[in-house]
C-alpha cells in the first residue's frame, strides 16, 4: 500500500484530503507543522509527501530543504500544496526541493495524477 505523508495545518483540508486518499487505498500519515513533517518523514519513510508551504514551527520551504539534505529522505517525492500560484512561485518551490506543486484549492483528480507521476518518476 502506498504511504502518503500529508503535512498540513488546516484541519478542514487535512481531514478532507486524508479521507479521500484513504478511500482511494492510500495509507495516510499526518503531520501538522513542518518540524513534525520532517520527523514523521524520517520515521515513516512515506512514498510521497504532500507539503503545505505555509506551516507553523518550520515552514514548508525549510522542511523541504531539510528533507532533501538528509540521505534517508532525499529521494522521497514532495508535492507542495500552496495558495502561492503567482509567476515564479513554482520555480521557488522546485528550488526548495519540491518535485511538483499543486495550487489550492485542491483539484483532487489532478492531485491524484500528480501523485502517480511523482511515484513513477521516483521508481525510474
Amino acid at each position: 500500500m502506498t504511504k502518503i505523508l500529508l503535512v498540513e495545518d488546516h484541519e478542514e483540508l487535512w481531514d478532507f484530503l486524508s479521507r479521500r486518499l484513504r478511500r482511494r487505498g492510500f495509507d495516510v500519515v499526518l503531520a501538522h507543522d513542518g518540524q513534525q513533517g520532517v520527523d514523521v518523514a524520517r520515521a515513516e519513510k512515506p512514498d510521497v509527501i504532500l507539503m503545505d508551504m505555509n506551516l507553523p514551527v518550520m515552514d514548508g520551504w525549510t522542511a523541504a530543504r531539510t528533507l532533501r539534505a538528509d540521505e534517508e529522505t532525499a529521494r522521497i517525492p514532495i508535492i507542495a500544496l500552496t495558495a502561492h500560484a503567482m509567476a515564479g512561485d513554482r520555480d521557488k518551490m522546485l528550488a526548495a526541493g519540491c518535485d511538483d506543486y499543486h495550487p489550492k484549492p485542491v483539484d483532487f483528480p489532478q492531485l491524484l495524477s500528480q501523485i502517480d507521476a511523482a511515484m513513477l518518476a521516483a521508481e525510474g
